[in-house]
């Protein structure tokens, strides 16, 4: 299947022959859905504060952060907003010249809602010389469209998410990247500095640059911080192969192979490079106004201080399980902690003795840890929290997509239809052991959870082959609790409408 030829490809990405290989073979075999126990749901699996409990944790995270402490805000953020604009596409390559669709109508009965309100009348009158009102008026309804969307106006259709404006203020409009530098200050502040990290495309990195030092000034000066932003990008080495229906590999008319981005699970390659103790991650369309940012800056802070506090008690546990000589009853209390803290559930627990158990709680406690936020479920796209089957036999919460559950199944449709929670990714992990070294992360990552889907290339079908999710497989052998943590705090924007919702204006 390999040309002599691709050998040099493969070396300028970073790639082995034996990378290559394991994605064709991938490709041949597929992947094998995931075993499931149940949903995770209230006092199965994923906790809800009590307010004693939130109180705890909060103190905790404050003085968290009034320590040495060093803090990250990981923002995957290199989504195109195309997907966003794609009723608008629709209309205009129809043959309407008005608003026919309920989107279409909308978008044109609310659009002096729109924080991009004003720039896109400036654009209808640089392109048109008529405001958006007389455009309209005059049934010029695409004129509008393709102003907002093309190279030749505001260009949103080709721009990132992070860099469109959401939000208006009386003083000012704010992007999604802006409104992160804000969330940071708010709950990720340590010592007067706050650290956000944004993955970005090749393409747009810098238009994001220039963002922010455009932005900077205002924010470090209005939150009395200095913010330390940094950026990355996808890397060549995590880009897979694609293939043709009969999984050779599938090649450009001048013979190249064709290459494809790993999906957001290549990106725990990114989060790997980073060297903090504590990191959130939450997706760059997630955000809402000031008025209503309490409710996430509270739960980020809750989690924060649950995730420093289950940290503690492992690295003290582990310490004594340096020691040999560690007592049955000490270790009866570490695997409690084991079963009831961390939902790591053995099904023989009790028949292990000594040595044997002592490697086991090692093993089990000596991982990368993140508490999860969950949301409950009311109809919003999105993987969810289960309890899963491990290789070993052990079970575990997990955050699974539909794909990775047997649908064929009754029982594991019937788990799944009936879930309770789903999942806003609303992360923070401790990525360090108990002796302080950083974790290499690309050890607990589970290969057997990628997905492969139907694609096409210039008229051609194609089989792509996304990386185990960054939050799904990729993080699948970390130590993973779920929290139950209020809807207020999950606001994304898919579609360009979903900014006309009250959480947006």
């Amino acid at each position: 299947m390999l040309r002599s030829s691709d050998e040099i490809t493969l070396q300028k990405r970073g790639i082995s022959k034996s990378q290559i290989e394991e994605q064709l073979n991938n490709f041949i075999t597929g992947f094998p859905f995931l075993e499931i126990r149940s949903a995770a749901s209230v006092n199965n699996g994923l906790f809800r504060l009590s307010d004693e409990d939130k109180a705890k944790y909060s103190a905790q995270w404050e003085e968290y952060l009034s320590s040495n402490a060093d803090v990250l805000k990981f923002v995957p953020a290199s989504g195109a907003a195309s997907r966003m604009f794609k009723d608008l596409f629709a209309f205009l390559d129809s043959g309407d010249t008005r608003p026919k669709g309920d989107f279409e109508k909308k978008f044109f009965d609310e659009i002096k809602n729109f924080a991009f309100y004003e720039d896109l009348n400036n654009a209808c009158y640089k392109n048109n010389r008529q405001s958006i009102e007389e455009l309209t008026a005059h049934e010029k309804y695409k004129d509008v469209v393709s102003d907002l969307l093309s190279e030749n106006g505001l260009n949103y259709g080709s721009l990132p998410k992070g860099l469109l404006k959401f939000h208006s203020y009386p003083s000012e409009k704010r992007t999604p990247m802006q409104e992160h530098l804000v969330e940071g200050a708010l709950y990720a502040e340590c010592n007067g500095k706050v650290n956000i990290h944004f993955t970005v495309s090749n393409e747009h990195r810098e238009l994001f640059e220039k963002h922010l030092e455009e932005s900077l000034p205002k924010f470090e000066a209005k939150y009395n911080v200095k913010f330390n932003v940094s950026f990355s990008e996808q890397k060549p080495s995590t880009d897979t192969v694609a293939v043709d229906t009969n999984n050779e590999i599938f090649r450009e008319d001048d013979g190249e192979m064709l290459f494809r981005p790993g999906g957001h699970g290549a990106l725990i390659a990114n989060l790997n490079d980073l060297d903090y103790d504590v990191i959130f991650i939450k997706n760059i369309d997630n955000v809402v106004p000031d008025t209503l940012k309490e409710p996430t800056v509270t739960y980020k802070k809750l989690i924060g201080g649950l995730l420093v506090s289950l940290q503690k008690q492992a690295f003290s546990y582990l310490k004594e399980l340096e020691n040999e000589q560690i007592s049955d009853a000490k270790m009866a209390v570490i695997s409690q902690f084991c079963e009831k803290r961390l939902n790591n559930h053995h099904p023989d627990i009790k028949s292990l003795k000594g040595e044997e158990l002592r490697k086991y709680l090692t093993l089990k406690l000596n991982r990368p840890i993140r508490v999860c936020g969950m949301v409950k479920n009311e109809g919003e796209p999105g993987g969810g929290p289960f309890l899963t089957v491990n290789q070993d036999g052990t079970v575990s919460p997990q955050i699974l997509e539909s794909s990775q559950i047997d649908q064929s199944n009754p029982k594991d449709k019937a788990i799944m239809q009936n879930a309770t929670h789903f999942n806003p990714v609303d992360l923070v992990c401790g990525v360090k052991n108990y002796k302080g070294e950083k974790f290499d992360l690309l050890k607990f990552v589970d290969k057997n959870t990628g997905f492969i889907s139907l694609k096409s290339k210039s008229g051609r079908e194609l089989k792509a082959l996304e990386l185990p999710g960054l939050w799904n497989g990729a993080m699948s052998d970390w130590n993973t609790v779920f929290v139950e943590v209020p809807i207020e705090t999950f606001n994304p924007v898919k579609t360009v409408n979903d900014l006309l919702r009250k959480e947006h204006q």
